[in-house]
């Protein structure tokens, strides 16, 4: 099977399936996707995009990104959420070069996690109560697909060190990543140097962060979230093999 989803425009669309759990089981192929913005869905890529079956599309993004840069197209049977599980934005292209950059995005998750758990909840029981592929996305595919890709492969029972490299495998898109930012910000300069970067050390900081303020990532999703158990029991059902 094939984890990486080619597209001429989009440059982070991956399938979550074939990571292994800790009882022997695997997440699903073909159930679950996660993407960089379906705004640049047009043409082929829109082609392509349907014969994935793809039945439900959660966006992560600010209302007013959407605004900006478009949705995902509309079609018959297609299920769209938007649920901008961040409540306070910030500029990457503008962070302080001097910050050390992954405690510093580390920090931002941490933020999500407080800010986002109405819209973090409603996400997790879409892809739970789900019977069709289903894909969330945001703008690059990195933080907050990166988040919810992190909490649900955890709940999975996918190993910390399996959904840290599966967190870095946006590092094989940054450059695009990077060339998009700048066609679209032609008067403007990059100063941070980390942007579209997704190294493990980002993700296992939030992890470790939110163990220690909750005890674990289920006690968060449970407890914070409000996720309870019949749901991840549903999540589990529906993504990974028998």
């Amino acid at each position: 099977m094939r984890r990486h989803i080619p597209f001429t425009h989009l440059h982070n669309f991956r399938d979550l399936g074939g990571y292994s759990t800790a009882e022997g089981r695997a997440v699903r192929w073909g159930r679950l996707y996660r993407a960089d913005s379906l705004g640049k869905l047009r043409g082929e890529d829109w082609v392509r995009f349907q014969e994935l079956g793809v039945r439900t599309v959660i966006d992560l993004r600010y209302p007013w990104e959407i605004d900006a840069k478009g949705r995902v197209p509309e079609a018959e049977g297609l299920v769209y959420a938007n649920l901008s599980i961040e409540h306070r934005p910030y500029d990457q292209a503008e962070i302080d070069p001097a910050l050390d950059p992954w405690r510093y995005l580390a920090d931002r998750y941490a933020e999500v996690a407080l800010d986002g758990a109405a819209e973090l909840r409603e996400a997790l029981e879409l892809i739970a109560d789900g019977d069709a592929p289903q894909v969330f996305h945001c703008a690059s595919g990195k933080d907050r697909t990166g988040l919810l890709a992190a909490l649900v492969l955890t709940l999975l029972g996918v190993d910390e060190d399996t959904v840290a490299a599966d967190f870095a495998l946006t590092e094989l898109a940054t450059e695009r990543l990077v060339a998009d930012w700048q066609a679209a910000h032609p008067d403007r300069k990059l100063r941070w140097p980390g942007y579209g970067r997704a190294p493990e050390d980002v993700i296992r900081l939030f992890l470790a962060d939110v163990r220690a303020t909750y005890g674990s990532v289920e006690a968060y999703v449970r407890d914070h979230v409000g996720v309870d158990d019949a749901v991840v029991g549903r999540l589990r059902e529906r993504l990974l093999t028998d």
